[in-house]
């Protein structure tokens, strides 16, 4: 019986951590399926030979018997141990013994079995995987393709960081996901926890359709607006003289600069609303939040002598 070198198939050293073996995993689940290789015979068979190794490596009590058994089997090897020689029987799933001697000691047996499909049949998981670990291993009675074939790929989750004129706009990102470039597209009217759907950029299924890929957005801070759901508001300088008297002041909004007639007498703080000027709706096109605009007045620096008369004379008017 061949000897399978989990390690290997997955690319990572023997001390390699839960979540190494995991992006191990799912790298190279999602570069080997045969959805993704429909031209080339092989790639099932990769395909479950990523997926065996990751049922044994991902699970302690598997990982710890295989580990025993590989270091059993280098000692082995180590020794001028002829192929085809080692005792397998003493790690087969229910066997007893754990170590390199049979139960009871004595000399170590080595029993070459010839075809061990006919000794233990065919399953979906290779000889080796069944004689040590058993058919039901893996929590199903009918091997590799019953159980793949009902297993949807999982979804996944990346966080996107957008400025608010993108939010405004829309997006595009350059997404790198593992050995692949995704170009995403982000709608406008986004908000910080929205999640955009990109359907089937997920993980990889079995035999079954792949997740989804979610973008969880956040939406920088602005240094001129404040967004409430998706009105906008915004604090607007207006010189003194047009807060007294009236007239009119550019707003700049996120579509371009309007026009705002503040009337004579105009309080500080006072707030006005420009409808649709806000942020786009999400997904609904054509639809705008408002933007409110709060005046506040500048008051004039730098005042000649004649000024300052001036202002004087209409504090004294406004003493009588």
């Amino acid at each position: 019986m061949e000897y399978k070198d989990y390690y290997r198939i997955l690319g990572v050293e023997k001390d390699a951590s839960p979540e190494e073996i995991k992006r191990a995993y799912r790298r190279l689940a999602r570069k080997h399926h045969p959805d993704v290789n429909p031209n080339d015979p092989d790639a099932e068979r990769r395909f479950k030979e990523i997926n065996e190794a990751h049922e044994v490596l991902r699970d302690p009590e598997k990982r710890s018997k295989y580990d025993r058994l590989g270091a059993n089997w280098q000692s082995y090897q180590q020794a001028g141990g002829e192929p085809g020689g080692f005792d397998w029987s003493q790690w087969f799933a229910g066997r007893g013994a754990q170590g390199g001697r049979p139960p009871g000691g004595g000399q170590r047996v080595y029993t070459e079995y010839g075809d061990m499909e006919d000794l233990f049949g065919q399953g979906g998981f290779s000889d080796f995987f069944e004689s040590i670990f058993g058919r039901g291993a893996t929590g199903t009675r009918t091997g590799y393709r019953q159980q793949t074939r009902a297993m949807r790929g999982r979804d996944v989750e990346h966080p996107v960081e957008v400025t608010l004129e993108e939010a405004y706009h829309g997006a595009t990102r350059i997404l790198q996901m593992g050995d692949r470039r995704l170009e995403v597209k982000i709608p406008a009217g986004v908000d910080t926890g929205s999640r955009v759907r990109i359907a089937g950029e997920g993980e990889p299924g079995y035999d079954a359709s792949p997740g989804d890929l979610f973008l969880k957005i956040q939406v920088l801070p602005h240094s001129r607006y404040q967004r409430e759901g998706d009105d906008l508001r915004m604090t607007l300088p207006v010189d003194l003289y047009t807060m007294v008297l009236g007239g009119e002041v550019v707003v700049p909004t996120l579509k371009g600069q309007v026009s705002l007639r503040v009337p004579a007498g105009t309080r500080t703080g006072q707030s006005f609303r420009l409808r649709g000027q806000g942020m786009p709706v999400l997904r609904q096109p054509g639809q705008f939040g408002d933007l409110y605009v709060q005046v506040e007045p500048v008051l004039p620096t730098r005042l000649s002598e004649r000024e300052k008369e001036l202002f004087g004379e209409l504090a004294a008017m406004r003493e009588q």
